[in-house]
């Protein structure tokens, strides 16, 4: 069966999702197109943390009902190190906040809202292949129920990750990627119990990094650094709860424990590409880049990227082609600030423990505590991390 629509998505994750929203309410066609099933895409939990912009977009748009309802606004973080912990307050700092809100329940509320107004969201729609988008009508071929589509568009998006078709069905020689693989991961574990801080503790210790997060005011989001390659097996509950204890620990505060509902140890890496964009497929989200999780840019960085590109695409429909031909350079300008932003936090918060030679191990941990109290110590470098944190422009020019 031929079909025909404006722009079509690949991948109903909250980039494409977020893109189909922003599309709807300009009256431009679109259909998303899913590998997975829905029952899948509404169980991946991911990032936790919304920039402020993120935040204003949802709102200008209508679609921040659950988030208003749910959403735990935090004025700050907390940077641990040598027993101290210490508040950078992003109001004070630069008066703006961020938001606790899971992936996963932005994920819910994109999703409902799209079924409540008869999106055309097709999951488990298998073999998906962009063809053409070199041309002036790119086709995506896919099949459903083992019947073969090919679905007519103006532009494909490939908000479909970084394991999707969109990236790789560029040729050699049109995209080159830039990547870095880290010496450690986070364990990761979500808990039944009320969150034991007001806002998000990051620390160095000498063991390793340790996090406090949150998801509700009844569940937390817990991390230790890890090797990547270790198995979750050797990590029994009473293990985890013992390393954050100590991590985390500091005079006069106690980490209250729970049982734990998920734990897992995600590796933890640095990719960028190039190009977002080859002829009228444009990347977005995780198909173009991805950051190590610790200063919270991966979800805000989809939102990021579709609110750019829808821009772009409703300025084509009025005739104006240059937010289209910039996209990726604005896209990417923005990316990279946010790299080295997310970079510097993992660096200064991870202990090293693959530098093999003992006394260079201790010169780099020293030094990160020095950086630590240079950074909590100086109001222009607070301000520098808060205006990072909450959240760069959306735009680029």
């Amino acid at each position: 069966m031929r079909q025909s629509t404006s722009v079509a998505i690949i991948g109903a994750g909250p980039a494409g999702l977020m893109l189909g929203h922003l599309l709807a309410q300009a009256d431009v066609p679109f259909v998303i197109l899913e590998a997975q099933t829905r029952e899948h895409v509404l169980g991946r939990i991911r990032a936790g943390v919304l920039e402020q912009g993120s935040v204003d977009l949802l709102a200008e748009h209508g679609l921040d009902a659950d988030l208003r309802e749910r959403g735990l606004t935090h004025h700050g973080i907390y940077l641990q190190y040598e027993g101290q912990r210490h508040h950078v307050d992003f109001v004070d700092l630069v008066g703006r906040t961020v938001t606790v809100y899971g992936q996963q329940a932005l994920v819910k509320h994109l999703l409902a809202e799209h079924d409540r107004l008869g999106s055309h969201v097709v999951f488990e729609a298998e073999d998906v292949e962009p063809v053409g988008v070199a041309g002036s009508r790119p086709t995506v071929i896919y099949t459903k129920d083992g019947a073969t589509e090919e679905l007519e568009c103006d532009f494909v998006v490939g908000a479909d990750g970084y394991h999707g078709v969109c990236r790789r069905t560029i040729p050699d020689g049109g995209i080159e990627v830039f990547e870095r693989t880290y010496p450690f991961g986070w364990l990761g574990i979500l808990a039944d119990v009320p969150p034991s801080t007001d806002d998000l503790i990051y620390a160095l210790h000498r063991d390793g990094f340790g996090m406090h997060s949150m998801r509700s005011l009844e569940v937390s989001r817990l991390y230790v650094q890890v090797d990547p390659d270790e198995s979750i097996d050797d990590w029994s509950d009473a293990r985890i709860w013992d390393a954050l204890q100590t991590r985390l620990g500091v005079d006069g505060w106690e980490l209250t424990e729970g049982p734990i509902t998920e734990k897992s140890i995600t590796p933890m890496r640095s990719f960028v590409v190039s190009t977002m964009q080859h002829g009228r497929m444009f990347l977005a989200g995780d198909a173009g880049h991805i950051v190590p999780p610790t200063g919270a840019k991966g979800l805000n960085s989809a939102i990021a990227d579709v609110a750019l590109l829808a821009r772009a695409i409703l300025d084509h429909r009025a005739g104006d082609d240059s937010g289209l031909a910039r996209y990726s350079d604005r896209a990417l300008a923005r990316q990279w600030k946010v790299q080295q932003f997310s970079q510097w936090m993992t660096d200064m918060l991870h202990v090293h423990h693959e530098v093999p030679d003992a006394s260079a191990r201790a010169f780099r941990y020293r030094s990160q505590v020095g950086q630590l109290e240079y950074v909590t110590g100086s109001h222009a470098a607070m301000q520098s991390l808060a205006e990072q944190y909450a959240g760069l422009p959306f735009t680029t020019e």
